[in-house]
């Protein structure tokens, strides 16, 4: 198993665990105070799961199939290797001056000895691939995501998040080449490639949640706290009464009299 496969496994499983742990928290009167919108949403998540079945499966099924494995892996370094220099800006953005000057050497290495990041070079000089994107800088200095928002053809976002996507997408040196038949064809292989390492991650939510509306949004904003936080979001409160409860659990279990039985 290569290093690539077992961390998108790995960060698959890490967004069904928090999402099943997430949504066995949901209202009483089984309404989200983050999803005011959740009727034109789950009409939307509709369309788009149609879209999904329909037409991006069954090409991602098509493009796995006859794509070698180092030609899969070649194409997505090289998307993530021009991901990477938003990923700087956003460091800078955030503050972040040694993830700045690893992933700046990351861009360097990755694109010429990595031949114009075709090949991770970067990742076997420890100099790791870090996510970084307008949203979370967004989240970062503070501006409130917003209610949860389905967007056709794209899926789970936020207000905050549509201005990311926005920036970023600015930010990717492909959407300014021309003629534009270069961006959208970019734009399209990625969007297959991407579709195609994610099947096992869909077949996942598909088998695990009961429902699935439910479990992609739970997911989507815990993915979304994770990353802001840099993988330590601040407890909530439910966790610290959970905590308060074990501490008084362990007292009465070390007390004398709870030894003496």
């Amino acid at each position: 198993m290569t290093k690539y496969s077992f961390n998108f496994k790995l960060k698959s499983a890490f967004l069904v665990g928090l999402a099943l742990i997430t949504s066995s928290c949901a209202t009483t009167d089984g309404r989200d105070p983050r999803d005011p919108l959740e009727a034109w949403n789950r009409g939307v998540q509709s369309f788009n799961d149609h879209l999904d079945d329909y037409v991006m499966k069954p090409v991602a099924k098509g493009y796995q199939f006859v794509t070698p494995k180092f030609v899969d892996h070649g194409v997505s370094n090289f998307f993530s290797n021009v991901d990477d220099i938003g990923v700087i800006a956003n460091d800078l953005l955030q503050f972040k001056l040694k993830e700045t000057g690893m992933d700046t050497g990351r861009l360097i290495v990755n694109t010429t000895v990595g031949l114009g990041g075709l090949v991770d070079v970067a990742s076997q000089l420890d100099l790791p691939k870090h996510n970084e994107d307008l949203d979370q800088t967004l989240g970062f200095w503070g501006i409130p995501s917003g209610p949860y928002l389905v967007i056709p053809l794209v899926g789970p976002s936020t207000p905050r998040g549509v201005v990311g996507i926005a920036g970023d997408t600015m930010s990717n040196p492909i959407n300014w080449v021309s003629p534009a038949a270069w961006p959208y064809a970019t734009g399209a292989v990625k969007t297959i490639d991407m579709r195609a390492d994610r099947l096992t991650a869909s077949k996942i939510v598909d088998e695990a949640s009961v429902d699935r509306y439910e479990f992609i949004r739970n997911a989507y904003f815990q993915d979304r706290n994770y990353k802001i936080h840099d993988g330590n979001p601040p407890r909530s409160e439910d966790d610290l009464l959970l905590e308060k409860e074990m501490d008084e659990m362990e007292k009465v279990d070390a007390s004398p009299s709870a030894k003496s039985k």
